[in-house]
């Protein structure tokens, strides 16, 4: 079966990371690989307050996880978390092919590679018509003041 690039979010107990906070990227990667994934990138995104309390706990910590994986495997990275109590929550969501490099080169915090001489020219096309049409002047509106009066008949 075709391996895809999957992106994941894990929202984890903060106070496990708090404890062990190596350990945590260790288990974040272990979860990944038992399900038959190879972990590209897996990093600490952030650590802030719930908007809602998730089992008792108002604060979170976001895993962020970019991983090679069949589709077969997805369900059972979830079933895993699911049981795992570090786990609050997850989203597991399938990258395109074409933003993979972008999407791993930025969260590991290196430059994103350059498009490819001649496969942005219908981008760059796009992006001029958008500028030119910002400058362009706007079209008045008709208000309520100018607009002709509507005839009722009696």
């Amino acid at each position: 079966m075709a391996e895809n690039v999957y992106e994941c979010l894990f929202l984890l107990d903060p106070n496990h990371y708090a404890r062990d906070p190596a350990g945590t990227g260790k288990l974040v990667d272990q979860l990944i690989e038992d399900a038959g994934g190879k972990v590209l990138v897996s990093r600490l995104w952030n650590e802030q307050r719930l908007a809602y309390p998730i089992e008792g706990h108002r604060k979170g910590t976001y895993w962020l996880a970019y991983f090679e994986m069949s589709g077969d495997g997805v369900s059972q990275l979830n079933r895993a978390c699911q049981i795992h109590d570090t786990v609050l929550r997850q989203l597991v969501l399938k990258v395109d092919p074409r933003l993979v490099e972008t999407l791993v080169a930025h969260a590991k915090g290196e430059a994103v590679p350059e498009l490819e001489a001649g496969a942005g020219e219908g981008e760059s096309e796009v992006a001029a018509q958008m500028e030119e049409s910002t400058q362009s002047e706007p079209v008045a509106e008709e208000t309520e003041a100018t607009a002709s009066p509507e005839v009722t008949g009696t």
